[in-house]
């Protein structure tokens, strides 16, 4: 289909609007967002599309969308936020701020094994329902008494819902604020960047129909590949229309429900420098595993919570830190190009692990306008 396209850029960036325009004319987009941001100037602000599955609906300026793990990467910027203020080290064990924790032999395990996926916690050993997600102590409790399904550091499977349980767990006992407070008053507020762990019901009309598309829904099959996978997404069963529900924007969700625009992520992405000096950036961005991870068998790259840019998914720059969502989002700076970049959109896809095509044609506009 094809869709008004509204906003802005930079003359230099022209060709990203076309880029942007072609991904609904093709048929993969229904609402999205793009925003770029350069040397801490929005140059790129485009969105368009609809907001729901029949067209009823506009995307609008402010529309806020679930973007799934796109989420974790400002969660482990928050976790940085820590490490600057000398209230967390990536290199201690996690019980010495969580005593709970050190149950199950899990006592020796390091704050950076943790936000790494390393841990042997992607998923609870015990029966949990949308309930519990959404309440999120009983995920605490269980991961808090939990053995690790590995020795710690000894494998790595993606932490898909629990990493943001056991982050969010940590910040609040450092903090004495939930993750979702703490991005509102810490990062988002006062960076002026519309993004929300647990949605508050006056913005609830600003979230737009999350629509399962071609490939994104078939968790099922890709989640009994092997335990590790089983545990992490079938355990409650996730599935796109979940995110549609007031419990799910209402409940902080760590892991993966974020709701937010492109132009808001662009802006966090983009004062990463600023909140963090040069060690703790450093610390945090350093490689703590590359490989093929355990769960779904393909190939990762992560720091301490942010994923890192393997084999150019994110540009051509080998220091670019990121973090994409289930069906697409994503969000990331690059530090050699001045740039932090995010994209966001409602119809979700799938491609077997390829790259996006949606995300490939923006990023293809976007380092061709750099050259």
């Amino acid at each position: 289909m094809s869709a008004p396209i509204h906003g802005t850029t930079d003359p230099r960036f022209r060709a990203l609007r076309d880029a942007f325009a072609a991904n609904f004319a093709d048929g993969l987009d229904r609402g999205a967002g793009f925003a770029v941001v350069a040397e801490g100037r929005l140059v790129v602000d485009l969105w368009g599309g609809h907001g729901d599955a029949v067209g009823a609906r506009p995307w609008a300026r402010d529309s806020l969308v679930n973007v799934w793990s796109t989420t974790k990467g400002v969660v482990a910027l928050a976790m940085a936020m820590l490490v600057e203020r000398g209230r967390l080290d990536y290199e201690a064990p996690v019980a010495r701020y969580w005593p709970a924790f050190a149950a199950g032999g899990k006592g020796a395990m390091t704050v950076g094994c943790m936000l790494s996926h390393q841990g042997g916690l992607p998923g609870c050993d015990r029966p949990m329902t949308l309930d519990d997600l959404h309440a999120g102590q009983p995920f605490v409790d269980c991961l808090a008494a939990m053995t690790p399904l590995w020795p710690p550091g000894e494998d790595c499977a993606y932490h898909a819902l629990t990493f943001g349980h056991l982050a969010g767990e940590l910040l609040r006992r450092i903090d004495g604020r939930t993750m979702g407070a703490f991005i509102a008053e810490e990062i988002a507020g006062p960076l002026d960047a519309a993004f929300y762990l647990g949605l508050p019901e006056a913005e609830d009309g600003r979230a737009v129909e999350i629509i399962a598309g071609p490939g994104s829904d078939d968790t099922t099959s890709r989640a009994n590949r092997n335990a590790y996978a089983r545990i992490s997404y079938r355990n409650p069963p996730a599935h796109p229309a979940m995110a549609n529900s007031r419990a799910w924007r209402a409940a902080e969700i760590a892991g993966g429900n974020g709701q937010g625009e492109a132009r808001g992520l662009a802006r966090i992405y983009g004062a990463v420098d600023r909140l963090l000096g040069p060690e703790t950036l450093a610390a945090a961005t350093g490689m703590r595993f590359r490989g093929v991870e355990s769960a779904f068998d393909f190939p990762i790259a992560f720091a301490a919570g942010f994923m890192l840019n393997l084999d150019g998914l994110f540009g051509p720059s080998p220091r670019a830190f990121s973090h994409s969502g289930w069906g697409g989002s994503f969000a990331f700076a690059d530090p050699d190009a001045g740039l932090s970049v995010a994209y966001v959109m409602n119809r979700m896809l799938g491609f077997d692990d390829a790259p996006d095509p949606r995300r490939t044609r923006l990023l293809d506009a976007l380092y061709g306008a750099l050259e």
